[in-house]
């Protein structure tokens, strides 16, 4: 008679550990963003109603997404400004004005994942790995608004589809859908956003991104040290020979998880440890990511279809089609699509060397250059 095999009671304990700190993990990505929320979008909605041309309008999408953590919520407050009529009542001019905060926002959404990667600081091969996979993101959406923002000043490329799309979609009814991992996420970040409220040590968004760092470093260390010790060998081939075989499949990976979660920050934040682990490469993340821009989208857009006018529903599809178009232009030459990898890497190359590089880029990129910019063009 076979003895029996013992039960792997480590392997549960493990298991259920990694839903613990992955359930940590995104409560810490929560807190981050209330708390960006509520240090900066009384000032985020104050700087998008400034009138602006098209080239600061753009700048002030990079902060103000910056400053909240969100392209959904930018790109909301660009929808209701456009129905109000702040963009005048035409709405081809209108929604040509959008466009430029819509292509800042795409840029300024990718903060998150980058300080995401930022918990592996402490291991340089693990930060390698996670750094170059969250900023590969960035890369992407500059080149995207290199080519397409002179594209659309010249010739109103985005603006004029936009508009031809929503001539043909007006009337359509639309639902709403609510995300699961929001659903089970937000009571508790209200909840914590609660009690830091009646401390008066110190402000309490300071004191919510603080403690959301806290939770955030250390989840990345446990989520990182249990996957490599649980699944390692049968998550990297899950993977490898079923979502990520192609990039038509992690594309489409990458559009499906963002539309259910209803944050691209979520979904690339989420893929950091994984990358950090070894378990996926930079080529394998990259059409990921490109997927969450498209998903990112999606649910703005099916809200944007209620309101049955014209220009709230051509900025969000304006929204949808500057991903669209710079997938396409990007993507399909072998050359330019291997430029955000190849500069994530060397990136990344030169972090590791000097680690207050990361720090210097993240406040460079997303805060110094918007904000010098907003202040030199006015």
């Amino acid at each position: 008679m076979k003895p029996q095999t013992p039960f792997p009671w480590m392997t549960l304990f493990k298991s259920i550990s990694v839903v613990a700190i992955l359930y940590l993990f995104l409560i810490s990505i929560g807190m981050i963003g209330a708390a960006f929320k509520g240090l900066g979008k009384d000032f985020a909605v104050n700087l998008i109603q400034s009138s602006a041309g098209p080239f600061i309008g753009l700048f002030i999408g990079i902060l103000s997404t910056s400053l909240i953590q969100s392209s959904s919520t930018t790109t909301s407050i660009v929808v209701g400004m456009v129905a109000g009529g702040t963009f005048g009542d035409d709405p081809m001019l209108a929604v040509a004005a959008a466009v430029p905060y819509i292509m800042g926002a795409n840029i300024g959404t990718s903060i998150t994942n980058t300080l995401v990667s930022m918990g592996h600081i402490v291991n340089k091969t693990e930060f390698r790995r996670a750094f170059s996979a969250s900023i590969v993101h960035d890369f992407f959406n500059i080149i995207s608004v290199l080519i397409l923002f002179p594209l659309e000043l010249s010739t109103g490329l985005i603006s004029r589809s936009a508009n031809w799309v929503t001539d043909f979609f007006i009337g359509t009814k639309s639902f709403t859908f609510h995300s699961p991992l929001k659903a089970i996420t937000e009571p508790v970040v209200h909840w914590i956003e609660n009690v830091l409220s009646h401390q008066s040590i110190i402000q309490p968004g300071w004191f919510l991104l603080v403690l959301a760092l806290v939770f955030l470093f250390f989840s990345l260390r446990m989520l990182t040290t249990l996957i490599r010790s649980l699944v390692m060998v049968r998550l990297e081939a899950f993977f490898d020979r079923t979502i990520f075989k192609t990039w038509i499949r992690a594309m489409a990976f990458g559009v499906i998880i963002t539309v259910l979660v209803q944050s691209s920050s979520i979904t690339t934040s989420l893929i950091v440890p994984l990358a950090g682990a070894g378990i996926l490469n930079l080529t394998q993340i990259f059409p990921y990511t490109l997927g969450a821009n498209i998903g990112t989208t999606v649910t703005a857009l099916l809200a944007s279809l209620v309101s049955g006018t014209h220009a709230p529903l051509a900025v969000a599809f304006s929204h949808l089609l500057f991903n669209v178009y710079g997938i396409g232009l990007i993507w399909p030459i072998r050359k330019i699509r291997h430029i955000p990898i190849r500069l994530a890497e060397w990136f990344a190359d030169k972090s590791v060397e000097n680690r207050i590089l990361p720090f210097l880029y993240i406040t460079v990129i997303f805060f110094i250059i918007p904000i010098s910019l907003i202040l030199i063009v006015r």
